[in-house]
């Protein structure tokens, strides 16, 4: 069992050990209306060892960086730190370099913890030698479109077999939600590659796997995540999903399988059906065998929605998987990194 290198050996019982203590890291960007209850989950959990939460504070268009400040002045367990770029791996290697302690957390700004999640992380890297674990993003929405984009997102149909959407048993896994890292996995890969707009959280798992670590899903870490509230806000969410999977894919070889490559080739069936149509007719044969397949995909995995969440879920269930694969067959080289393997 990895101890971790600020804290001591931990005591026989739960009752009397020593827990170590935590750096919490938080990307940050125009979130005036929700930063306050973001740190205060944090600085609540049931978790006996000492806490900090450091706050990588981007170019915010409202009033952010003084709701950032003001919590820092209030609670000494606060940081604020600047990220000039306002990206999200910029941020979290900037909070990471701030941070003090041997276990770094990564949070979301939007991220609603259950009360238990640092402890059981901490328990979950002790009994596993892991050097990330993570649990699950359960999404959960309110409207009967965000209902029906949680109920697609927690589908196989939706997002295919990874445990850290759909659930499942605890155990090794090619990457996780969110992530509490050991300070040396992190310091041994370089932290979070900036040159990835998204896809960040793969990438630096793969790296960590590559390096002889192990990354390990925990489903009793629950995450309750609110979803993309509109089509268009969902369309550019998996548009970039996929546009950046791909740079991950030319960057690390062998790293693409059958369900990544599932919605570019739904894709690319459906334009050349279409395509062919007007001189052989049995090209309709697949847009229309992919709706089929989308209302029948509905039926079965609605059940239990209310009724306008079902009705909207077969639309959600198309824009995921089109903007997933438009974005992966138009991702352009310019994005890959320079040296990068072509995939």
């Amino acid at each position: 069992m990895k101890q971790f290198p600020d804290s001591p050996a931990p005591a026989s019982s739960p009752e009397t050990r020593v827990w170590p203590p935590i750096s919490v890291v938080i990307p940050v960007l125009n979130e005036e209306r929700h930063l306050r209850e973001a740190v205060r989950q944090v600085l609540s959990q049931r978790y006996a060892g000492p806490i900090e939460v450091v706050l990588a504070i981007g170019p915010s268009k409202d009033r952010t960086q003084e709701v950032a400040d003001a919590i820092a002045a209030e609670d000494p367990r606060v940081v604020v730190v600047p990220n000039p770029t306002g990206r999200t791996p910029n941020a979290l290697n900037a909070a990471i370099a701030a941070s003090r302690h041997g276990i770094v957390a990564r949070v979301d700004g939007h991220a609603m913890l259950p009360d238990d999640y640092l402890r059981v992380a901490v328990e979950t890297l002790e009994e596993t030698g892991a050097d990330n674990v993570g649990g699950v993003m359960a999404a959960e929405g309110v409207t009967p479109f965000e209902q029906a984009v949680a109920r697609a997102m927690t589908s196989k149909i939706g997002v295919g077999g990874a445990r850290f959407h759909t659930g499942g048993t605890a155990g090794p896994a090619d990457t996780v939600y969110l992530g509490v890292f050991r300070r040396e996995a992190l310091e041994r890969v370089g932290g979070y590659d900036e040159h990835f707009q998204r896809a960040q959280d793969w990438e630096m798992n793969h790296r960590i796997r590559e390096t002889g670590g192990l990354v390990w899903f925990q489903p009793r870490m629950r995450v309750s995540y609110r979803p993309r509230p509109t089509v268009k806000a969902l369309a550019k969410q998996y548009f970039h999903y996929g546009r950046w999977r791909r740079v991950v894919a030319r960057t690390h070889e062998g790293t693409i399988n059958l369900r990544y490559l599932a919605p570019p080739v739904a894709v690319a069936a459906i334009i050349a059906g279409f395509v062919v149509s007007p001189f052989f007719w049995p090209g309709l044969l697949v847009p229309g065998g992919y709706a089929l397949a989308i209302l029948a995909g509905s039926a079965v995995t609605g059940s239990g929605l209310p009724s306008g969440a079902r009705l909207r879920l077969p639309l959600v269930y198309a824009t995921m998987h089109m903007s997933w694969g438009w974005g992966f067959l138009t991702s352009p080289r310019r994005l890959s990194r320079p040296g990068a393997a072509s995939g």
